[in-house]
């Protein structure tokens, strides 16, 4: 697995190459101080796992970075590590693909448990928006519910599944056999269940309510 730290801060690099050690110890670990160094990093090692991303970087806005990187190189996953990580930011990142947004702040086991759970295919939200998030709670006087209780069919489990690993429409109906209208068809049902206005949101919805989601097969 090769993996690339992009950050203009030396202990910050540091401390997510101790992190990523410890996750994935055969890891090849690269980084960069900034956009310039990062792309030829890119262009010269296609086979990138992963990219961690700081949102401040000396000679480029982050969120250009991530736009520029998810459309040019949308099969490398991206994380997001950022100093600033207020709601509409973490929404913008994941918006734009990103598979996780870890604040500089947070304690290093915070740190290893984000990582882990993207390893794992799922999408790391910080605390700070899920508690936000719960002004939309779609629980009956804030009662835990599980996917059926809002009505969701075992197919709309699975592709929820999937769509909180950040799979497109045209990725889940390969990975579930079916056509991309259907799937369209359910993500419109589970957004309406959940009852937010689009993926991100249903995203960070979930992650508010705890769901223990299936782990589906990709082959």
């Amino acid at each position: 697995m090769k993996i690339l730290l992009v950050d203009d801060h030396v202990l910050i690099r540091d401390a997510l190459r101790s992190v990523l050690k410890e996750l994935k110890d055969d890891a090849v670990v690269m980084d960069a101080s900034d956009c310039r160094q990062a792309m030829r990093l890119i262009e010269a090692n296609p086979d990138l796992h992963l990219i961690v991303l700081d949102l401040n970087l000396p000679d480029r806005d982050g969120f250009a970075v991530l736009t520029d990187l998810r459309t040019r190189y949308h099969k490398i996953s991206v994380v997001v590590v950022s100093a600033f990580h207020d709601r509409d930011k973490v929404i913008r990142a994941l918006d734009l693909g990103a598979l996780g947004f870890i604040p500089k702040s947070a304690p290093r086991e915070v740190m290893v448990n984000a990582l882990r759970l993207v390893f794992s295919g799922g999408i790391y939200i910080p605390p700070e928006a899920l508690a936000r998030a719960e002004t939309k709670d779609v629980r009956p006087a804030g009662k835990p519910v599980s996917p059926s209780d809002l009505g969701l069919t075992e197919r709309q489990i699975e592709v929820l599944a999937l769509m909180m690993q950040g799979k497109s429409n045209k990725a889940i109906s390969r990975t579930l056999d079916t056509a991309e209208a259907t799937v369209k068809h359910h993500v419109t049902a589970i957004l309406k269940a959940l009852k937010v206005a689009n993926r991100t949101e249903a995203v960070i919805a979930v992650g508010a309510l705890g769901w223990d989601l299936p782990q589906i097969s990709q082959s």
